[in-house]
């Protein structure tokens, strides 16, 4: 199982760079007021770091939350 992990992992990430690596354009990113002009890849590569960094840090979250409430639940029976 963890091998298919890596290999879906790895695909994804390949599949980004390519998308990347096609679009090269400068775009116009608008949020609350804010507004800037950066070229595509670099926004594709910049939300795909937020995305592992969130991404990691909740698995991290709900895994600590489940082991706690399995201490508790222990500690009661």
């Amino acid at each position: 199982m963890r091998w298919l992990n890596i290999i879906v992992v790895a695909l994804f990430a390949l599949a980004t760079i390519l998308f990347a690596i096609q679009n090269f354009q400068i775009v116009t990113l608008s949020f609350m007021g804010f507004s800037a002009r950066a070229p595509l890849a670099l926004l594709v590569a910049i939300i795909y770091i937020l995305g592992m960094a969130t991404g990691g840090s909740l698995f991290a979250l709900l895994r600590r939350s489940i082991a706690r409430s399995r201490l508790t639940a222990m500690s009661k029976s």
